[in-house]
C-alpha cells in the first residue's frame, strides 16, 4: 500500500508528483498496488465532528489494511496518518513492514527545520526504514531505531518525454518557483532569497534570456503548461529553497534534467559525486555562474552535449523503477549484488 498525496483534488495539476513516479517504479516491479490517498480522504471525510479528517483518515487506513493485508506500507508525507495507528497495524499484523520517503528541505539554515524534522520522527519507531533526498550523513536528529538512506528524486520516462538538446531552444536560462505546489499561487508580501538570487543573476547576464516564474508578480506554472514553456529552453536553474546541503534538491530537478535542459547546479550539493562536467554545470557563487550561463547561451554544441549526458545518466540510475526497488529492498533487508548507482 502507498499511503501519500495523489492530489486528485488539483484535477490533474501535479500529475506528475512524486508519488506518482514511485508508483510507476512499483508496478513496472511487478508489485500490486494499492494507493491511499490520505490528502484527498481527509478533506473529503472530514465534517463538524472530525475537523481535520484526521479520525476518519486513520479509521479509513485500518480498514483498508484489513482488507488489502499488504505486506508493506510506504508513506511519504502522510502527517495525519497517527503513531497510535501504526502501532496498531504492527500490532494486528507482526509481518507487517512500513518505510517512508521525504523530500522536503532539512538544512538548519533552511526553510521549516524544526516542522520537517518533526514529521519526520513523528512516525520514525514504527519505520523500517526512512528514505530522504537528503543525505543522511549530514543530519544528527535521525533516529537510531530506524534505518536511514538517501534516494535522489526518482526520474521517470513517461513524464521526461523531452530532448531539449535536439532542438534550437529561443530562451536561454528557465527558473520557476512557487510558495507551495498546494497552494499554486504566490502570497503577496512573501520574502524568498531565490527570488533575490535571481534577479542579481539577471543583472549580471543582461544579454541572456530568461523564462522566469513565481518572480515579479509572474504566477507559477503548472502541468502541461509547466512542460510547453521549459520545451523552449536551454538551461535550467536547480536552486532549492535554504542553503545547499549535502545532496538535496527539490525535485524541480527531475523536470529539468530528465527534459534535456542544461542543469545548473550549487556545488555545495555535492552532486559532483554523481555528475561530471559534461553532464551538469557546478557553479560556486553568483559571479561564477553568470560567466558560466553565458558561455553556455553561445555555445550550443557544448549546450547541446551536456544537455544529452546528463539526461541519458540521471534516467538510466536515477529512474522511479530503480529508487522503488532500493526501497523495497532497504526495508526487507534484502541483499543486492551490485550497488545502486547513488550508494557511492
Amino acid at each position: 500500500m502507498h499511503v501519500t498525496n495523489f492530489n486528485e483534488r488539483h484535477d490533474g495539476r501535479l500529475f506528475f508528483n512524486t508519488g506518482r513516479r514511485l508508483n510507476n517504479g512499483l508496478i513496472r516491479l511487478g508489485h500490486s498496488i494499492l494507493e491511499f490517498s490520505d490528502r484527498d480522504i481527509q478533506k473529503y471525510y472530514k465534517n463538524y465532528k472530525d475537523l481535520n479528517g484526521a479520525k476518519n483518515l486513520n479509521n479509513k487506513l485500518k480498514k483498508t489494511c484489513y482488507n488489502f493485508k499488504p505486506d508493506l506500507i510506504i508513506f511519504g508525507h502522510a502527517d495525519l496518518v497517527s503513531p497510535d495507528t501504526l502501532g496498531e497495524l504492527k500490532d494486528d499484523y507482526p509481518n507487517l513492514k512500513m518505510s517512508q520517503w521525504f523530500l522536503d528541505p532539512l538544512n538548519k539554515k533552511g526553510p521549516d527545520f524544526e516542522r520537517n524534522k518533526s514529521r519526520i520522527l513523528d512516525k520514525a519507531d514504527y519505520m523500517e526504514a526512512n528514505f530522504l533526498t537528503t543525505s543522511p550523513d549530514v543530519l544528527n536528529f535521525l533516529s537510531r531505531k530506524t534505518r536511514n538512506f538517501y534516494i535522489p528524486n526518482p526520474s521517470d520516462s513517461s513524464f521526461e518525454t523531452l530532448k531539449n538538446y535536439n532542438k534550437n531552444c529561443n530562451m536561454d536560462v528557465f527558473f520557476a518557483l512557487s510558495h507551495g505546489v498546494h497552494r499554486g499561487i504566490l502570497k503577496m508580501g512573501k520574502q524568498d532569497d531565490r527570488a533575490i538570487f535571481v534577479k542579481k543573476l539577471m543583472e549580471k547576464t543582461k544579454n541572456v534570456k530568461f523564462d522566469i516564474y513565481g518572480i515579479n508578480k509572474v504566477q507559477p506554472i503548472w502541468a502541461d503548461h509547466y512542460f510547453k514553456t521549459i520545451s523552449n529552453s536551454k538551461m535550467g536553474l536547480n536552486l532549492s529553497r535554504g542553503e545547499p546541503i549535502k545532496y538535496y534538491s527539490s525535485d524541480r530537478i527531475t523536470q529539468i534534467i530528465g527534459n534535456g535542459l542544461v542543469t545548473l547546479i550549487d556545488e555545495k550539493t555535492c552532486y559532483r559525486n554523481f555528475f561530471n562536467n559534461q553532464e551538469m554545470v557546478f557553479y560556486k557563487n553568483l559571479e561564477d555562474l553568470s560567466e558560466k550561463i553565458i558561455k553556455i547561451s553561445q555555445d550550443e554544441k557544448l549546450r547541446k552535449k551536456i544537455g544529452h549526458n546528463g539526461r541519458s545518466k540521471y534516467l538510466k540510475y536515477f529512474n522511479s523503477t530503480l529508487v522503488a526497488d532500493y526501497i523495497i529492498k532497504k526495508t526487507f533487508d534484502i541483499n543486492n549484488k551490485n550497488k545502486f548507482y547513488w550508494e557511492k
